[in-house]
């Protein structure tokens, strides 16, 4: 017997737990950070004991493989709907920062620094792809000026991280210093380097967009 959605009872049972667990493990995240996710401590908090979690979850990176997959999916999801709506670069650049500053442990799982010892399979980095695709995509219809610059030639060569894009050297570097450049400022502004500055990292952000869109 199946309900209306095509999923049997067991079915739609086990992807409750699932979600539970991965809510839980988001929490420890939260608390103690991602090296510190276990998921002996997760059966607990669940009220099952460890060898009945490894039924839905069979490892530790197994769980974070799943974290790590649905972060992506939020990402691209969400940076996709902007652009199919006609938003700009600019436009981009914010609905990025708001996604990050609204979980910033989900951004510092998928652009922080690596775990120890795991790694990402090949889906997750499909889905990562998305979010550069619409970057370049929107990047790409920014009008780039001035000579081509030593890092522009090597681009001509080295371009498989673009995908199929076949947008001039100019427009993928304008694109990577876009991406590289939020990052960085994203990344100091989660983290918390700019408290006691006495500056407004909205501001920053805004400045460095600016730039980075001023031919």
């Amino acid at each position: 017997m199946t309900d209306t959605d095509g999923q049997s009872p067991r079915e739609r049972y086990r992807a409750l737990v699932r979600a539970e667990i991965k809510e839980r493990a988001w929490e420890q995240i939260a608390t103690a950070g991602v090296p510190a996710l276990s998921l002996n401590a997760i059966a607990k908090q669940v009220g099952m004991s460890g060898p009945a979690l490894y039924r839905y979850f069979a490892s530790r990176d197994d769980l974070l493989t799943e974290l790590i997959r649905d972060a992506y999916r939020s990402l691209a999801d969400t940076v996709r709907a902007a652009a199919a709506s006609g938003t700009d670069p600019a436009g981009l650049a914010r609905v990025f920062r708001d996604w990050a500053l609204a979980d910033p442990q989900r951004y510092f799982l998928i652009y922080g620094t690596p775990v120890p010892g795991y790694q990402a399979p090949a889906e997750t980095t499909a889905i990562s792809a998305e979010v550069m695709a619409v970057l370049l995509e929107t990047c790409g219809a920014v009008a780039t000026g001035g000579p081509a610059t030593p890092f522009d030639t090597h681009l001509e060569t080295h371009r498989d991280w673009a995908g199929d894009s076949e947008l001039p050297a100019t427009a993928l570097h304008r694109a990577l210093s876009f991406w590289t450049r939020l990052h960085g400022v994203l990344s100091l502004e989660l983290a918390g380097h700019f408290t006691g500055m006495d500056i407004d990292p909205a501001l920053l952000f805004e400045d460095e967009v600016t730039s980075l869109l001023t031919p």
